[in-house]
């Protein structure tokens, strides 16, 4: 991380999860981060006391960096679900309770005194590691993140596309079973029900009460409701065959996504994000690009790559920042 200096201009990016608000610091020229803070998001207490706490995280990361409000020039944030991008509002987000139409921008302006942009955290991550990672060379590229829930972003012919009413890139709503679970969007068989961290999870929990052993139960002393992606992998490298099982099948509802993406789309690149993708990486990436290719027309997948990306958790607040830096441009 670089060192605050005394004549640089600031930008804050935040991402907004489910499960955690994390807030970085980075120079509005080169846009190295200068420091970090993270929050639990708290969902419950609803959306006045998440909005809060976003400026907390804020503060925060500023204060890590030993800098005040003053120096920051903006704050870009990454929210999950449909956002209206021209208006600052959080239109619907399946995974926060209680958001619906909520004015995220007007209210952390309120709170923080600075301009704030807000977009859909994949579109966010999305553009993060358009611009760091690949330099902003890739002209079309998809992206694709799996977490709590999974989301994604679209690069076409060199520009973040957000559609005709901004909800473009709504990967995780693709129904692949039509009589499968049912999404917290309301659907039934998305692909975010069938792979997401929670659709894992979910699955590994319902097995386990009605008798599945694994090694799972042993490592978290039967407490899964702790159960963290890397405790998934450590369960798959001690020769956990059901565990292994769960995930090959995500990894499978995945690659099916993807290769219809690559129909429909054409891209040069597929970018593979979020924490799972971070913490089963070398259990889920090749199964996914086997499916994909199998499941993409001849001549879609020419030259194809499907890759993870390296930034890992910073995609979000990178794009974040990425997003502050073009607005107050």
């Amino acid at each position: 991380m670089a060192e605050a200096n005394p004549k640089s201009e600031y930008v804050v990016g935040v991402d907004l999860g489910g499960t955690k608000i994390l807030a970085g610091v980075f120079t509005v020229d080169g846009l190295k981060c200068a420091g970090k803070a993270k929050l639990s998001t708290k969902p419950g207490r609803g959306p006045e006391a998440v909005m809060d706490r976003i400026a907390r995280c804020v503060r925060d990361a500023l204060d890590e960096c030993d800098l005040d409000l003053k120096r920051c020039k903006g704050v870009g944030i990454g929210a999950p679900g449909a956002v209206d991008f021209d208006g600052g509002r959080v239109i619907f987000a399946p995974n926060l309770p209680g958001w619906k139409d909520v004015p995220l921008k007007k209210e952390l302006e309120k709170r923080l005194e600075v301009p704030v942009f807000v977009e859909n955290d994949c579109n966010i991550a999305v553009l993060g590691v358009h611009e760091k990672e690949f330099g902003g060379k890739p002209r079309n590229l998809v992206g694709l993140f799996i977490g709590t829930g999974i989301g994604g972003g679209l690069i076409l012919n060199g520009q973040l596309f957000s559609g005709a009413h901004h909800t473009a890139g709504e990967i995780g709503h693709m129904v692949l079973a039509v009589d499968g679970p049912k999404c917290g969007c309301g659907n039934k068989g998305c692909l975010e029900a069938l792979a997401s961290r929670t659709a894992i999870f979910n699955r590994i929990q319902s097995a386990v009460k009605e008798g599945q052993k694994t090694l799972l139960t042993d490592l978290l002393d039967d407490k899964l409701e702790d159960l963290k992606s890397g405790d998934l992998r450590k369960a798959i490298r001690r020769g956990d065959k059901f565990v292994e099982r769960v995930i090959e099948d995500a990894a499978e509802y995945i690659g099916v996504a993807v290769g219809n993406l690559v129909n429909v789309l054409n891209p040069e690149l597929v970018v593979l994000g979020g924490g799972v993708m971070d913490a089963l990486e070398d259990e889920m990436l090749g199964i996914i690009a086997e499916v994909a290719h199998d499941y993409a027309m001849p001549g879609a997948n020419k030259d194809l790559e499907i890759v993870a990306s390296k930034l890992g958790d910073d995609a979000g607040i990178t794009g974040a920042a990425v997003l502050a830096r073009k607005q107050l441009k």
